[in-house]
This record gives C-alpha cells, sequence and structure tokens, in this order.
C-alpha cells in the first residue's frame, strides 16, 4: 500500500543521494532512514491516514492532531528549501529541536518535528508535537513509529 498520495504541491523531485546530501548539509541533521525510505517511495505527500491520537489534548483536539502532509526533500516544498523548516522555525517561533518535517492544516500554528534534543545531529530523533505554547512534547521514538500510530481521521473510512 502506498503511505504517502501523490500531491501537486507537496510532491517533489525524485528523491536521490544527492538531495539527501544536500538536504543533510543544509539542515546539519542526518536524516533518519524511515523518513528517507517514505521519501524513496513518493518525495512528500499527503498520508493515506493523517490523524495522529496523543494522551494529551491539543489546542485542535482532545485526543489527537491532524497532518495535512509529510514534507520531502528539494523541489519548491522541501525541508531544505527557502520556505522549508529553517524558515518555518523562525517565522513561527518554534523551539530549536530539530526539524519541521510535516504541513498542517493548521498553517503554522502547530508543527511536527524531528527532536534532535536528546540525541545529536547524527542519532535518531524522536517525532515531537509542538501546539501553540511551543513546547515540544514527544509523541514517537523514531519517525517509523509515528507512521505506524497514523490513522484514519473522524468521517474517513479505514486504511488499515
Amino acid at each position: 500500500m502506498m503511505l504517502l498520495q501523490d500531491s501537486a504541491y507537496f510532491t517533489g523531485p525524485p528523491l536521490s543521494d544527492e538531495l539527501i546530501r544536500r538536504a543533510e548539509e543544509s539542515l546539519g541533521v542526518k536524516l533518519p532512514r524511515s523518513y528517507l525510505d517514505v521519501l524513496r517511495e513518493r518525495n512528500g505527500g499527503t498520508p493515506v491516514n493523517r490523524c495522529c491520537p496523543t494522551p494529551f489534548p491539543t489546542s485542535w483536539a482532545p485526543d489527537h492532531f491532524e497532518i495535512h502532509a509529510v514534507l520531502g526533500v528539494g523541489g519548491s516544498r522541501g525541508i531544505d528549501t527557502p520556505d522549508g523548516s529553517a524558515y518555518l522555525v523562525a517565522e513561527w517561533g518554534y523551539p530549536e529541536v530539530g526539524v519541521v518535517v510535516c504541513a498542517m492544516p493548521s498553517g503554522g500554528h502547530d508543527a511536527v518535528m524531528l527532536d534532535y534534543s536528546e540525541c545529536g545531529p547524527v542519532g535518531e530523533p524522536a517525532v515531537a508535537y509542538v501546539d501553540e505554547d511551543r513546547v515540544p512534547r514527544r509523541v514517537a521514538a523514531s519517525f517509523a513509529e509515528f507512521l505506524g500510530m497514523l490513522v484514519a481521521c473522524d468521517g474517513e473510512p479505514p486504511t488499515r
């Protein structure tokens, strides 16, 4: 099953070793293999399942948040582009713990980030949700775990 659906807005060029090298150099971190594996299939796009259950309330729901897209590398909307992660962190005041990897329906009021604060720039980052209070809350120990947590949003048929 395809994890990400094509999106004219969010899908970038086919992933290459050169794109990865330039992105990691630009961002100053090693991107996790599980994230890159998804991007090798489709370099950014809208996930089939978009809601992530949480044990805490968010500003949008009592028990989850929704993502709009997984951001890829390169192209016009990649995490390493002028409008990518560094811009989003500066523009929205997100904590400087890592890399913004998801576009959100809120348009910037919240974010999903690869959190390198505990592992350093070459370790395996956790995934954190950052709400309007700008406090990073760990939602998964890895990007692979995060993807496995995503479920269909209310009113959508389950896809598992």
